[in-house]
């Protein structure tokens, strides 16, 4: 994967030098040019306009983006039964979608934006990370493989989303990072996806399972949600790059589980609970033969306004601390693995104390389906969401 980054790189570094303008088709003849280019356009032809930093980013990437039709999709919004969306090459052999862009699909595949088609396997899917890889039995020479970004995301970071909304091949739009760490809840999932990216780069439905790329051309995140004017989201690369090995190894990804419900510690849950900070995570509820069963306590009685009291307030996960869920739930996507022992550092009856539990897996989800850009999505209450 690193061979194929220097390769982009390397490329971008011409187009800056003025050495690759005419690869990039950014090049205007010189006046004392005698060559064919610098004869009169053909009528209705002119030549092209120079371009930006944005043009060169969009070049170096532009082959190794696919269009992916689902054929058999249930009540698709494109008609048919035909679900559309967006992936890109994650390796010589391999692209990378959206699980729910997929999932119910009798067939799938792929045209690149040289206008080829070609047939595809789907090898692995995972509903909770929305992620989705693709086995595709031809791939253009032109086509370089992306890397995965391995710098955390800032906001403010300038990223480009490129992919096929509502079928337009090879569209590209332009914007910031809005937001990092974002936990985001969709109404057909059991599950929030953690470390989600936000952005105000224009996302529609077709957009799905594209990539969000930085100004080097690496992917920040998978394009996977559009929740309105100027907000859409992706998840992120430092969860892909755990979820899309396992998927192209085995088919599957095992998430780490606790089996607990919880809320943030917001002010009210602190008065209630005698709390000295507003700080970590209320154990509302325990699954009962789950991980937490018998390790952790939940918050039986509530106020008369629906305020947990009485149960284990989770602060701080192998000295890391956990201010809030979504804290908790990156730290449980990116830093551990099921079958791990983790030591919880909690508040419980007054009093500082640490427990030890071992993860479980997160169960499988009992159904999965979309297309397109997801966009019923909900920013979940502080309160009463599980891991």
């Amino acid at each position: 994967m690193n061979g194929f980054r220097t390769d982009r790189r390397d490329f971008l570094a011409l187009v800056g030098a003025g050495v690759a303008g005419s690869l990039a088709g950014c090049a205007e003849p010189s006046a004392d040019d005698d060559s064919e280019a610098n004869s009169p356009s053909p009528i209705g032809q002119r030549t092209l306009a120079e371009g930006s930093e944005y043009t060169d980013v969009y070049e170096s990437v532009i082959d190794a983006v696919t269009q992916v039709r689902a054929m058999g999709i249930v009540d698709s919004p494109f008609g048919g039964g035909e679900g559309q969306g967006s992936g890109f090459l994650f390796d010589e052999t391999h692209v990378v979608t959206n699980e729910h862009v997929v999932a119910g699909a009798d067939d799938v595949d792929l045209q690149y934006v040289t206008g080829d088609w070609t047939d595809t396997t789907v090898v692995g899917t995972d509903h909770d990370s929305d992620l989705a890889v693709l086995e595709v039995d031809r791939v253009p020479d032109e086509a370089t493989p992306l890397s995965l970004s391995t710098d955390r995301p800032v906001v403010g970071q300038e990223v480009l989303a490129i992919g096929n909304p509502y079928g337009l091949e090879g569209t590209m739009t332009t914007g910031v990072v809005s937001g990092v760490d974002r936990t985001l809840d969709f109404r057909d999932r059991n599950f929030s996806f953690p470390n989600v990216i936000q952005t105000d780069a224009a996302v529609n439905p077709g957009n799905s399972g594209g990539p969000l790329v930085d100004l080097e051309g690496d992917v920040v995140g998978v394009i996977n949600a559009g929740g309105g004017d100027n907000i859409g989201f992706a998840i992120s690369a430092a969860l892909t790059s755990r979820v899309v090995p396992a998927l192209i190894e085995s088919g599957e990804y095992d998430h780490p589980y606790l089996g607990i419900g919880l809320a943030t510690v917001d002010k009210p849950i602190a008065e209630a609970n005698d709390l000295p900070e507003t700080t970590g995570i209320v154990v509302t509820d325990v699954e009962s033969g789950g991980p937490a069963d018998g390790v952790l306590e939940d918050a039986t009685p509530r106020t008369s306004d629906g305020v947990p009291t009485g149960g284990d307030v989770v602060f701080a996960i192998d000295g890391e601390p956990i201010p809030d869920r979504h804290a908790l739930s990156t730290y449980l996507a990116l830093r551990t693995s099921p079958g791990e022992t983790i030591d919880l550092e909690c508040w419980r009856d007054g009093s500082e104390t640490t427990v030890s539990m071992t993860l479980g897996a997160r169960p499988q989800p009992s159904g999965s389906g979309g297309f397109g850009t997801r966009g019923v999505f909900e920013e979940t209450a502080e309160r009463d969401s599980s891991v």
